[in-house]
């Protein structure tokens, strides 16, 4: 069997688009989003909460953040809707409904 170049398609998909449809193939995009988010979480909140956040996790549509320091919980506590509005603008509406703090 020989090599016909011109078998292949014309246009080449940039990664990006062919990553996303692969997601969207398998049914991934949403576990995706989620994995992203949670990377994500020094970046979003800054250096100072994510030094002393211990781990993040998400179940049924809520983000768990757990904290090792009582004062930084409080402020995501009173930051919560601003959080939550930053989580939606960056990954989508809907992936995550609400923050828990423990």
């Amino acid at each position: 069997m020989t090599y016909n170049p011109n078998s292949r398609k014309k246009e080449a998909a940039p990664l990006e688009d062919a990553f996303k449809e692969l997601l969207k193939v398998y049914r991934l995009e949403g576990k995706f989003q989620e994995k992203s988010l949670i990377h994500d979480w020094g970046e979003l909140v800054g250096k100072t909460i994510a030094s002393r956040t211990e781990s993040v996790f998400i179940r049924d549509k809520k983000l768990f953040v757990k904290l090792s320091s009582g004062p930084i919980k409080r402020e995501i506590q009173m930051n919560k809707n601003k959080i939550l509005s930053l989580i939606e603008s960056r990954f989508g509406e809907g992936m995550i409904e609400d923050l828990i703090c423990l």
